[in-house]
């Protein structure tokens, strides 16, 4: 073994260090949890980008003469609907699969809209500080002290019912949580020597906040973001359920739930299956969030 300071023989090889995507591959598929988590969005995901080719029935389909046809393993069922169909006779499955569509594009839509107003404004709370970080920083623990779906509510009451007002509402609920995040890691970074020799060297605000200060937010965010995805589903389904987010006949599985409450006692399967797909789908980016915070935060690496 060579002494510290002495270039290694030619009979050792140089080891060199591991690339980073398997670095990080390496922590993050020793949770097995995330790794079924992954697997699971990733099933989702092709559902709903080929739901045209892989749904039994168009998801408006509606055929009264078998309204209420329960699974096809239970007696009176039928494997033309393997689900089971809804009050009006419209296939379960089918809108199951193209409700994966609403859903994933609600939860992107609510991220991004959440993650760039909040980075930009968690950027200049602390970059400057002073009047603009308290303005910025106690709307945001205004927000943070009413419950995120009492809010919901409150912003479509006054937007109007609909799915665009719908994903406006929780993208402005979830939005302290990035704020927060991207300022405190701002004020912690701006300490760092790479930003002092930035100053020095007569780099911009623009420059200092974009390039050197927001990468280093990065990792938090992806950890957020994933978990926010879980977040807004779950919430774009409960303003669904109550008439105030993606209005019928669409198959967002929240309206799903809605529009088949009366049924629950009679034919269970009408709110169990949706049901289902929210708490599969929310778990799964619940999951996710958990093994990316393992593999992207260097205190919890082993």
């Amino acid at each position: 073994m060579s002494a510290p300071g002495i270039a290694p023989t030619a009979g050792q090889p140089i080891q060199s260090p591991p690339h980073p995507l398997r670095e990080f591959w390496g922590y993050f598929s020793s949770n097995h949890g995330a790794v079924a988590g992954l697997v699971i969005i990733v099933l989702v995901l092709l559902m709903a980008i080929f739901a045209d080719l892989i749904a039994p029935h168009a998801p408006f389909e509606t055929n009264t003469l078998v309204a209420l046809t329960p699974p096809f393993w239970q007696d009176g069922g039928s494997t033309t609907y393997l689900l089971g169909t809804d009050a009006i006779g419209r296939d379960i499955l089918s809108r199951l699969i193209y409700g994966s569509r609403l859903s994933l594009s609600i939860g992107v839509v609510v991220v991004t809209l959440s993650v760039i107003t909040g980075v930009v404004l968690g950027l200049l709370a602390g970059y400057f500080r002073g009047v603009l970080e308290i303005a910025i920083m106690r709307v945001m623990d205004i927000m943070l002290t009413i419950p995120s779906l009492l809010l919901a509510i409150v912003i479509v009451a006054i937007l109007g019912p609909g799915l665009i007002n719908a994903m406006i509402a929780v993208a402005l609920v979830v939005l302290p949580h990035y704020v927060r995040i991207t300022r405190a890691t701002v004020i912690a970074e701006m300490s760092k020597d790479y930003v002092t020799a930035a100053v020095v060297s007569g780099a911009g605000r623009i420059r200092i906040m974009f390039s050197e200060v927001l990468p280093n937010c990065t990792p938090l965010l992806i950890v957020q973001a994933s978990l926010g995805i879980s977040a807004a589903i779950l919430d774009a389904a409960a303003l669904g359920f109550l008439g105030l987010g993606a209005q019928p006949p669409s198959p967002e599985w929240g309206t799903m739930l809605a529009d088949s409450r009366e049924f629950v006692l009679r034919a269970w399967w009408v709110v169990t299956f949706p049901g289902l797909m929210i708490l599969i789908t929310v778990l799964a980016f619940n999951l996710l969030g958990d093994g990316l915070r393992d593999a992207l935060d260097p205190k919890l690496k082993r």
